[in-house]
């Protein structure tokens, strides 16, 4: 392994090779970031066999820097090597952003690091329906769950491939970025996914944390179905609430009535299941609009737009929420245009290879959990022999549950949670605090991450004195106005 931890990175002008799309061409030549590939074993019990280049990126410190952050911003299947071009926005002229150069990489799977494409060019095996922005399992059949895998292997590099885009393996390519980036110790940032990328790192390599924030922390004790379930109910909590501040306008398309907000919403997106509307220059289907209103769920900003789409698909048009998904993910619906196109494919792939596999009888239950959670997401349909999509993969996945348990050797650590995250619960901040022994920040609010946006001074002054002088309050104060 002598020859991937001794390499030097050759960094240089971000050019074609490190983009996805001219429009991310264009953002990447338009930054003064520079890019570097890093190479790694594409299977780390064969470190002689073939090799992976993972696309690396990095902002350079305003200051003088004492060392560089790597960040990860979540997904998973968010950009790696973008991800340092936003944390420079909210952290750049910051004490963090003068000690620190900024780094990102894509893990695999993710923008151009052995690319997750499971799309069917002339749409046989129904990508639109296999890659919702739910987490929901549509009807499969064993032929579909055969040909998603088939095509998923044909367009990524092969099986083998495949069966290497979980996070354990990625947080082996992250050690590896360290010692690469000349680091005895790493210093890392990340939220959302970010937070289970941290928390597996932190189990494997516990010695060579020097510091690490997790922010909007995914829960290790909960597997599947039951993070799930809990990760709806705080969907639900945001959805009332927003219903509550709409029903203060008369113009509310969910009635003056919070207690029925979800019934009216499920009478205006329940059709969508068998007649989408026009959005845009495609469709828009119950799975696309509730998909998009649970991405505006994430942060009461988004709370007015996503009111403005659902009166639209009243009206017989879906473009405001299908813009939303787009700002949310890719971007743009035109492949060359977007940035960071493959997040759903990314994301569906790195799941295979971290979520259990679930039976019929795990979907069902998680069917009847998610309408219990959250009946505003319910379709109104029976969901009968429902498969899993992942279910051909080769090897099963290397996850496991709870993971980061009764990890020895760990340095200080930072967890930061909202009180009512509407998709990452407090409940799972104080779960993995208590798992890695971490301090633990919490914030009123219903909001989604915080520490990488640089707006609130109480939250950056605890993150820098961390980050750059490892020191943590003895007494968390209240950060949360």
């Amino acid at each position: 392994m002598a020859q991937y931890y001794e390499q030097e990175l050759a960094w240089g002008a971000c050019d074609d090779d490190f983009a996805t799309s001219e429009r991310e061409a264009e953002v990447l030549a338009a930054s003064p970031a520079e890019c570097a590939f890093l190479t790694v074993p594409r299977d780390y019990a064969e470190p002689d066999g073939e090799t992976v280049p993972v696309a690396v990126s990095r902002m350079a410190s305003t200051g003088e820097a004492t060392g560089s952050l790597v960040f990860n911003p979540g997904g998973p299947g968010g950009s790696g090597v973008l991800g340092p071009l936003a944390l420079s926005l909210g952290l750049g002229e910051t004490r963090i952003g003068e000690a620190f150069d900024l780094v990102g990489f894509d893990p695999r799977g993710v923008g151009v690091t052995t690319p997750a494409d499971c799309y069917s060019p002339d749409g046989t095996t129904r990508g639109d329906e296999l890659f919702p922005t739910l987490a929901i399992r549509p009807e499969l059949t064993e032929d579909d769950t055969r040909a998603i895998f088939e095509r998923c292997a044909e367009g990524s590099g092969g099986a083998e491939a495949l069966v290497q885009m979980g996070t354990r393996t990625t947080a082996r390519d992250m050690d590896v970025l360290r010692a690469a980036l000349g680091e005895e110790q790493l210093t890392f940032l990340g939220q959302s996914y970010g937070t289970r990328l941290g928390a597996v790192y932190a189990e494997e390599f516990p010695e060579r944390v020097r510091a690490m924030i997790l922010d909007g922390a995914f829960d290790p004790t909960l597997a599947t179905v039951d993070r799930f379930s809990t990760t709806y109910t705080g969907l639900q909590a945001a959805f009332e609430a927003m219903a509550a501040q709409c029903a203060q306008d008369a113009s509310c398309p969910l009635g003056d009535d919070p207690a029925a907000a979800a019934a009216a919403f499920q009478t205006i997106m329940q059709p969508l299941a068998d007649e989408p509307v026009p959005a845009l220059d495609t469709e828009l289907d119950f799975d696309a609009a509730t998909g998009a209103v649970i991405l505006g769920l994430y942060s009461a900003d988004d709370w007015p737009t996503v009111i403005a789409g659902i009166s639209e698909v009243r009206q017989g048009r879906g473009d405001i929420l299908q813009q939303l998904a787009l700002d949310a993910t890719s971007g743009s619906a035109d492949p060359a245009a977007a940035v960071n196109g493959n997040m759903p494919e990314a994301l569906f792939a790195i799941n295979c290879m971290d979520e259990q596999r679930l039976s019929p009888d795990d979907i069902a239950r998680l069917h009847e959990l998610t309408y219990e959670a959250a009946p505003f997401m319910d379709r109104g349909e029976e969901i009968d022999d429902a498969r899993d999509a992942c279910e051909q993969w080769p090897e099963a996945p290397t996850l496991g549950f709870p993971y980061a348990q009764d990890v020895e050797g760990l340095p200080e650590t930072l967890v930061v949670s909202f009180t009512d995250d509407p998709t990452t619960p407090h409940t799972g901040g104080i779960a993995l605090a208590d798992a890695l022994g971490s301090s633990l920040l919490t914030l009123e609010g219903a909001q989604h991450t915080i520490v990488s946006a640089g707006t609130n001074p109480c939250v950056l002054d605890i993150a820098a004195d961390y980050l750059i002088d490892l020191d943590l309050p003895a007494e968390m104060p209240d950060c949360s106005a």
